[in-house]
């Protein structure tokens, strides 16, 4: 189910919507090592990885969905993609820029998926997904 931006407008107009928190103080929270950044696909990867947790999205969706759900069974109404980083800018920091698109495709798809089961589960309290980038 994709909500249109004239849905997620109306809603603003009949309720105060809550927004989720900081994702990447929730990463730090899982005690994630390197080998959880580099997942399979970036296991010889020449550059460290951890810390770049944009890329959690591919090598550990599970971690991105499980705090994605536990905002949203905290009440948030709208939850971030973890993208917070996903530019070519910071991505060459890592070696990264050529998979921007794919790892801001993946986290979108991510909390999209998340967002839409708490919907079904309650239609009265539709939930939305916000893109977003740093600095």
């Amino acid at each position: 189910m994709v909500l249109k931006r004239p849905a997620l407008a109306a809603e603003l107009e009949r309720r105060i919507l809550v927004l989720d928190g900081a994702t990447g103080t929730l990463i730090q929270s899982y005690g994630l090592l390197e080998k959880d950044f580099r997942g399979n696909r970036f296991s010889s990867w020449l550059k460290d990885l951890k810390g770049c947790n944009d890329l959690l999205c591919l090598t550990r969706p599970d971690v991105v969905t499980d705090i994605h759900r536990r905002y949203l069974e905290a009440g948030a109404d709208l939850i971030e993609t973890n993208t917070f980083n996903a530019t070519s800018v910071v991505m060459s920091d890592y070696g990264l820029e050529d998979i921007c698109y794919e790892i801001n495709l993946t986290a979108a798809r991510l909390a999209r998926q998340t967002a839409d089961k708490f919907t079904e589960a309650d239609p009265e309290k539709p939930r939305y997904v916000l893109g977003i980038l740093g600095p």
